[in-house]
């Protein structure tokens, strides 16, 4: 085995050192990407992969920086964002990713996009139109 291949597979020990953890955490975030729509338990994502809540919880947060929940709420947002630009209401918008109430949607859209749904979707609009 000649010096490269010796370091090359330091570094694959260092940056993957468990496949297993790496699939679990892919496919738990396919799982996500699949289903944002629809309400997530934290039990409907450890049955993807067959884990415990909390080393998931664990895995999720060392590989992406965040929690499943958290990265489940980006992943609404920036949805329904491309809803708005598309000239879609803030209520289809709301119901189209997940969510049951426009109230708890437009409070959490304006904290995580510093705008209202219905502010960001006219300001798009207003963009579009140029």
């Amino acid at each position: 085995m000649t010096f490269y291949e010796q370091q090359i597979g330091k570094i694959r020990e260092q940056c993957y050192s468990n496949v297993g953890q790496i699939a679990t955490v892919i496919q738990v975030r396919r799982f996500i990407d699949d289903n944002f729509d629809r309400e997530l338990t934290l039990d409907d994502l450890t049955s993807v992969r067959l884990t415990s809540k909390f080393y998931l919880l664990r895995l999720f947060r060392r590989y992406y920086g965040q929690t499943p929940r958290q990265y489940l709420i980006e992943k609404r947002i920036e949805k329904a964002k491309e809803l708005l630009r598309n000239g879609r209401s803030v209520t289809e918008a709301c119901f189209a990713v997940g969510y049951e109430t426009p109230s708890s949607f437009a409070t959490l859209f304006r904290r995580r996009s510093g705008v209202t749904p219905s502010e960001f979707r006219r300001r798009a609009i207003f963009a579009k139109l140029g």
